[in-house]
């Protein structure tokens, strides 16, 4: 299975970029064992649209753009659903051992996250009630995704 993180936002030479792409390096790793096939990060650009809605439909539009044809899809939204490390390890194996291909998961950009109408996610994920920084929660997903490909591959790095 493939898991892609789609994002609003370049963070190309940032310390949250740097972060994110050592844990998705770590995670494609270990997980192409365990049947994921690879880990890929796709950016999109912020919108520079004057209004907010204008923005978020724009950025939406953007990153269903890039969302492979039936892909699952996961939205990461203050308002979603919060799971644990265990869940979240759970559902990504559930998802594989049940032969879906690809998993997409869609981060907004300043404004939030407005996936546009063509979107069905099949959730969506919230790290606590929390507003964080979207650059920090692609880093914070990117953490999570290895956690869970250590935690079905049973690796100590999860020690709950």
């Amino acid at each position: 299975m493939r898991l892609l993180i789609l994002a609003a936002g370049q963070a190309r030479s940032t310390h949250e970029g740097e972060l994110c792409d050592d844990f998705c390096a770590r995670a494609a790793a270990m997980g192409k064992r365990l049947g994921f096939s690879s880990i890929q990060v796709e950016e999109v650009a912020i919108s520079k649209l004057r209004e907010a809605d204008a923005r978020l439909r724009q950025e939406g539009e953007r990153l269903s753009s890039r969302i492979p044809e039936q892909a699952h899809v996961i939205c990461l939204d203050a308002k979603g659903k919060g799971m644990t490390s265990d869940a979240f390890a759970e559902m990504l194996g559930a998802m594989r051992d049940a032969g879906a291909r690809d998993l997409a998961f869609l981060i907004g950009g300043p404004d939030g996250l407005s996936p546009g109408p063509k979107v069905k996610p099949g959730r969506s994920l919230a790290f606590g009630p929390q507003t964080w920084p979207h650059l920090l929660v692609r880093a914070m997903l990117a953490e999570q995704i290895y956690r869970a490909i250590t935690i079905l591959a049973g690796h100590p790095y999860h020690r709950a």
